[in-house]
């Protein structure tokens, strides 16, 4: 059975986005080799992705591009490679490759996924798709990044759910740049 784990950037103050919805914030860290390695390591490195449409199109704005290729080639190429779903109402046609659209039925799609797949998926940004998919209880881990900026206002992933969710840490790593990263298990 397959594994759904959440991959986030969070603001101390446990914002994923700004007021304005703005995530540029999460990619201004200072420069940092052993960042810079866990990235290259991590970043795309198997499974399928999902996302929103939000997030679907910021996400292929970008990795597909030369500017992509040059500054990150290992990292751009992963996610070029990579199977990618996006949940969207709007999205008819996916313009970046190996996607394929789910226009509704999320929650069952995702179901289906993990019942057939032996895989890991994760979910990057989409903060609505975190939200309904922990209220379905279909997460298994969720890691965040928290990078030392405080937001003062924003979105989190979790407004709105319907049930308290406990986790269980099952690791944390702090960086040089400040970013600390820390992952929990669904359950307890």
């Amino acid at each position: 059975m397959g594994r759904l784990t959440v991959f986030n950037t969070v603001s101390l103050d446990g914002y994923f986005t700004d007021p304005g919805g703005d995530m540029s914030w999460a990619h201004q860290v200072k420069e940092d080799a052993e960042w810079n390695a866990f990235v290259e390591k991590n970043a795309g490195s198997g499974g399928m992705l999902l996302f929103g449409r939000v997030t679907y199109d910021l996400m292929r704005s970008y990795w597909p591009t030369p500017t992509a290729l040059k500054a990150h080639p290992v990292v751009a190429r992963r996610m070029n490679e990579m199977p990618k779903v996006v949940f969207s109402r709007t999205v008819e046609q996916p313009t970046w490759s190996n996607t394929i659209v789910v226009n509704d039925g999320m929650s069952d799609e995702v179901r289906r996924l993990k019942r057939e797949s032996d895989g890991d998926m994760t979910i990057l940004g989409s903060g609505s798709i975190v939200q309904q998919l922990t209220d379905d209880r279909l997460i298994d881990e969720y890691h965040f990044v928290v990078t030392p900026i405080v937001l003062g206002a924003g979105r989190t992933m979790f407004a709105g759910i319907r049930d308290r969710l406990e986790l269980r840490r099952l690791r944390s790593r702090t960086f040089t740049n400040g970013n600390v990263l820390v992952s929990y298990a669904a359950g307890k």
